[in-house]
């Protein structure tokens, strides 16, 4: 069962051990090729989550797997959750690690939606245009493809979205037509 909190409090934990030891870089570089392994590996995470292995069992799989691709801090971390049987929520204390690493560094995401992928000049293009508009300067985008929105794009930026997509506009104008605004306005 997913736990915010719990792993706001461990993220955070890793945070300040990270800046203490002078190692966020590093460490926020481990706490990506973490994240993408569980998010590469289901199995990974079921391994994780299940309560019949045993700790010890757990803690050199973890060790294999990482090998030489994370750093003493990560490996520490991660032996110290699997000890307090903690290691459930390891996906969601990347998560939280992440997302307290760009409110450190003031990185601001923003996701851009189009119907068919676009060119890395159009993003480039994309993000300079949002750091005019926002004031903003590390600005990272995340791009995916949705061919439902048929067309144009939405962008969303913390609480704020721009809905340009054509199916957003066929929505409008469908609502219009139930409405029947254009006969009240013809009479």
């Amino acid at each position: 069962m997913p736990n915010p909190r719990l792993a706001s409090r461990y993220a955070k934990a890793l945070l300040d051990l990270s800046k203490e030891k002078d190692q966020v870089p590093q460490v926020f570089a481990d706490v990506q090729w973490l994240q993408a392994v569980c998010k590469g590996s289901k199995d990974f995470v079921d391994l994780l989550r299940s309560p019949i292995i045993k700790a010890d069992k757990k803690k050199s799989i973890v060790s294999a797997i990482a090998g030489n691709n994370i750093g003493a801090i990560t490996k520490g971390f991660a032996d110290l959750l699997i000890a307090k049987n903690r290691e459930a929520i390891l996906p969601e204390i990347l998560s939280a690690f992440v997302d307290q690493y760009k409110i450190l560094n003031n990185i601001h995401t923003v996701k851009l939606t189009t119907a068919v992928p676009i060119s890395d000049e159009v993003k480039n293009n994309i993000i300079n245009q949002v750091k005019k508009a926002s004031g903003e300067q590390n600005i990272e985008l995340e791009a995916s493809v949705n061919p439902d929105i048929i067309g144009g794009f939405v962008l969303e930026m913390g609480d704020k979205m721009v809905d340009a997509s054509v199916s957003y506009d066929l929505k409008a104008i469908a609502k219009q037509f139930r409405n029947n605004d254009f006969i009240y306005k013809v009479r």
